[in-house]
């Protein structure tokens, strides 16, 4: 059994976007895949995994904080499950971002592209927990750079964070526009709708992307991290061969 460890939230649509998510894994390779949540929704992640002993869980995560490294691992502890790695590294987020931004800006202009980039991130005050961001935002200044070609200067993309770290994402909107950028978009690096994604609607961007968890990259980087893992490689195999 896949299992999917999310954070959850009080917000209808993170349950939308997820439910897209868990379809599209299905679609892709036959694997069904069960969430299970570490906060406000049900069910837990601890039912879940209950019901499904010797799972293997996929974190969707962003980043390597504090529900990877401590939370998600005492709710498995005894269960017989397989924890992966969360979703960063590599360039699977990276290129769902950068298909995100595309959207906001013809979305904002068909004509116009961003000038400047935050990428927002959730934040943590754990050391190593900002790294996915900072990675991210790098990764994503390399990709509009191949996209957009030679110019005058490249697109800056700087990441910034909505709790615990900084530069705050008002902070790194106001550095940008004082050094002469008209047109900052803000990348979201968030997964789903909730209290981020509503503070990213009101901070003034030229545009803001929407979340990611229900990007088609997204599905692909989740089954692989399930086919990397010991127990999960076989059954995908089976599943992809009943397709």
């Amino acid at each position: 059994m896949l299992v999917i460890a999310v954070h959850g939230s009080a917000v209808p649509a993170a349950a939308a976007t997820f439910r897209r998510l868990t379809g599209a894994i299905e679609a892709l390779s036959g694997v069904r895949a069960v969430v299970g949540h570490l906060d406000v929704q049900s069910p837990s992640l601890a039912e879940v995994v209950r019901a499904h002993p010797g799972a293997v869980v996929v974190p969707l995560l962003l980043g390597d904080g504090y529900h990877r490294r401590v939370d998600i691992p005492a709710v498995l502890a005894g269960t017989g499950c397989t924890l992966t790695e969360g979703l960063g590294g590599g360039d699977g987020i990276a290129l769902a971002l950068h298909g995100r931004l595309y959207d906001a800006e013809r979305r904002r202009s068909p004509y116009a592209r961003a000038d400047a980039v935050v990428v927002a991130g959730a934040g943590s005050s754990r050391p190593g927990g900002n790294t996915g961001t900072q990675d991210c935002a790098a990764r994503l200044a390399a990709l509009l750079a191949r996209d957009r070609g030679p110019g005058p200067a490249p697109v800056p993309v700087v990441p910034a964070y909505l709790t615990s770290a900084g530069p705050t994402v008002p902070e790194a909107l106001a550095r940008l526009r004082a050094a002469g950028y008209r047109r900052v978009a803000v990348a979201a690096h968030l997964l789903a709708p909730g209290r981020f994604t509503r503070a990213l609607a009101g901070c003034g961007a030229w545009t803001v992307s929407e979340p990611l968890a229900d990007h088609p990259r997204v599905a692909r980087l989740v089954l692989e991290r399930y086919g990397a893992s010991a127990r999960g490689t076989g059954s995908l195999r089976t599943a992809r061969l009943a397709c």
